[in-house]
């Protein structure tokens, strides 16, 4: 894994006790990142924690949503769709003018291969317009599968596109998927979220025909390899 692309941050990923806010957990901590993992409980928290650091070989904190998204500079929400809104609204003026990463992909069961877009836009999208211009919402990551990212000994095979109305914003989230091992690109505004979004379903769809145990993903080409990350 590479040498960090930017300083050193102190990230809060909620919903870190599930996989792929645990993976992304793993990649951030062993790059060398301070790792807080966030939980709707002390004790899950603490308990993930300890299994992060084990994986990861460094140091990771376990606390509260609140207390974690309170103490970090850059906050990833990587919850379930029905949780997104009550978990940002429960740390929203901790967000205040943070960089708050969503991972939220709206998934409805038991149809999850099938693309079910709120009122047929962006979920993150949503979320922006709800929090206000206060809190940097940047779209990532809903692309890329658990399995390859709780491995550190593979590479990631995936792409991640990353969307987001503040550009300086975007390009610290390329930057924080860079340091995890991942190719990155702005994928322009966060309306365009919806596209990420819906690819998850699709990539689901993917998995489950052929049967592609460690997860699809997407590649970007036409550009060369050297511009992924910038």
């Amino acid at each position: 894994m590479s040498e960090l692309k930017g300083s050193r941050a102190t990230i809060a990923v909620l919903g870190g006790t599930g996989a792929e806010g645990g993976g992304l957990a793993i990649r951030w901590a062993h790059a060398g990142h301070n790792v807080i993992i966030g939980s709707r409980t002390m004790e899950r928290a603490k308990e993930a924690a300890e299994r992060i650091a084990k994986l990861a070989g460094k140091a990771v904190e376990g606390l509260a949503n609140r207390e974690a998204a309170a103490k970090a500079e850059i906050v990833v929400l990587a919850v379930p769709y029905t949780a997104q809104v009550p978990t940002a609204t429960e740390v929203a003026a901790e967000l205040a003018g943070k960089i708050l990463i969503d991972v939220t992909v709206p998934l409805v069961p038991p149809k999850v291969a099938r693309v079910q877009l709120p009122e047929g836009g962006s979920a993150v999208d949503a979320l922006q317009r709800k929090l206000g211009a206060g809190v940097k919402v940047v779209s990532a990551f809903q692309n890329v599968s658990a399995h390859q990212l709780s491995e550190l000994g593979h590479a990631v095979d995936c792409d991640v596109l990353v969307c987001g109305d503040d550009e300086a914003a975007r390009e610290r989230v390329v930057a924080l998927a860079h340091d995890g091992g991942m190719r990155a690109w702005h994928a322009g505004p966060l309306a365009n979220s919806a596209a990420a979004e819906a690819l998850t379903s699709i990539l689901i769809s993917i998995n489950k025909r052929y049967k592609v145990e460690a997860g699809a993903g997407i590649r970007i080409t036409g550009i060369g390899a050297a511009a992924g990350g910038h």
